[in-house]
């Protein structure tokens, strides 16, 4: 119940409403402090009448006089004459004295927190103004007991009715609480648990029904996250089997590519000079489409091979990916150049970073092709203290937002039409492997830029 929304709020009204009694409890009890002060002096003066009305009066009416208006003696000023005009012996002599013609409401709150926590008896002057102008100022002697014993009954009488307050007020904001907000969000609650049951059932989407306009935006952000969790959950189910067969085709042509490999070995012994410069890269062709099919059946495991790191000279690897792109170029207006110090090196695995690179230039020189215009695309690579860094710039016709909006995620960040995003996704696994990253600087009408980064460091 404590640990609830509503038995929290029902516990918070409660203790809020109590101190806001208790500021009105200390400016009340200074009021009747005063009232009860004023009380004394107006019986006081009452009293002071009869001797006024009668010069002569007997000590006995005197004496009863003073008891039934609480005082010892009563002092009047008239026409600045000062007049004892009734008196008792007094058991004490004065402790203090309190002027409440000019008591300001902070001096008034002190002296009525001071009485209410001083037990002891005591005997006090008040002074004041007479009523209805029938002199300058009135003067009493009284006992302090009879003041504090009302003050604290009167205090009680506040304390006990607050509390009701406080609880009646608590109860019904606890109900209207109940009825508002805690069944709403039991409701949210059971749709979330519902639907967490069997998330794949869009029968068990919330249907915002809430009144309180905050209930209502979570009802609709709630409603939102389910309907785009089951669409991702139907994509992963198609990407799953979609990568089983991907995996089973890599196999196959695993075998197949590993046949063919056998037939361009013997193709390498031809005397044919054409055929003996072609040989070696038809074989490098293979070679590398029987490690991606490896790849591929390594990813859908949901591992890529860890990189052997080694010394590559990086003119030799991009000069392989730029000849084998040039076969592919044919007759259109497409040039293919680097810029790439001499004999500069790095560590890395030189296959997985030949499809890198090649994955990044191919995909350069299909999107220029697409345009049937004249382009060009550069490789190259510098150096600084901490990393290596190989940039790709085409001057194609830049990514479409789609494609930079999920450009390293499977299957959705495909650049060219039909295209599956795998390359890129792919290539940015394989950099992070290295400890590098993959990043695309900037595209645009004039063109992309992607840049990779190798560490020099060993990441120790």
């Amino acid at each position: 119940m404590l640990n609830s929304l509503s038995g929290r709020f029902l516990i918070l009204t409660t203790i809020f409403v109590m101190l806001a009694e208790i500021m009105i409890f200390v400016p009340s009890i200074a009021r009747f402090r005063e009232e009860f002060l004023q009380n004394r002096l107006e019986r006081a003066q009452i009293a002071s009448l009869a001797l006024l009305a009668d010069d002569m009066i007997d000590s006995e009416l005197e004496e009863e006089l003073l008891e039934n208006a609480g005082v010892f003696n009563v002092v009047l000023r008239r026409d600045e004459v000062r007049q004892l005009m009734l008196s008792t012996p007094m058991p004490q002599a004065i402790d203090a004295t309190f002027d409440l013609r000019d008591g300001t409401a902070p001096v008034l709150i002190r002296d009525a927190m001071l009485r209410l926590l001083d037990p002891e008896n005591k005997v006090i002057r008040v002074i004041g103004a007479p009523t209805r102008q029938a002199g300058l100022l009135i003067e009493i002697t009284m006992e302090t007991a009879p003041l504090r014993a009302a003050m604290l009954d009167y205090g009680v009488r506040i304390l006990v009715l607050s509390a009701v307050i406080s609880i009646f007020t608590a109860f019904l904001l606890f109900i209207a609480v109940r009825a508002i907000l805690v069944k709403p969000i039991r409701g949210v609650v059971g749709h979330m648990q519902r639907y967490a049951a069997s998330p794949e059932d869009a029968r068990r989407i919330i249907i915002p029904t809430a009144g309180v306009t905050e209930l209502r935006e979570a009802e609709e952000a709630l409603r939102s996250m389910q309907t785009e969790l089951i669409s991702a959950l139907r994509q992963k189910d198609r990407l799953a089997q979609l990568g089983g067969a991907v995996s089973k085709i890599s196999h196959d042509l695993r075998n197949i590519l590993t046949s063919a490999q056998l037939f361009t070995d013997r193709i390498e012994m031809s005397e044919d000079p054409l055929v003996a410069r072609m040989a070696p890269k038809l074989v490098g062709s293979i070679t590398r489409a029987v490690n991606l099919c490896e790849s591929t059946l390594a990813f859908g495991k949901a591992e890529e091979p860890s990189p052997s790191l080694m010394v590559v000279t990086l003119d030799d690897l991009v000069a392989d990916v730029l000849d084998s792109e040039r076969l592919a170029v044919g007759e259109h207006d497409l040039s293919l150049s680097e810029n790439i110090p001499p004999l500069f090196t790095l560590r890395a695995d030189p296959e997985q970073l030949f499809r890198v690179v090649s994955n990044l230039v191919r995909n350069a020189r299909q999107a220029i092709i697409a345009t049937n215009k004249a382009g060009e695309i550069n490789v190259s690579a510098y150096e600084d203290a901490d990393n290596w860094w190989i940039e790709i710039a085409d001057t194609g016709p830049g990514l479409p937002p789609k494609a930079q909006e999920h450009l390293f995620t499977p299957f959705q960040g495909g650049v060219s039409k039909g295209g599956t995003g795998l390359g890129l996704a792919i290539a940015s696994e394989l950099i992070r492997g290295h400890g590098g990253a993959l990043e695309l600087d900037r595209t645009g009408p004039s063109g992309t830029v992607f840049s990779i980064r190798l560490p020099k460091g060993d990441g120790i």
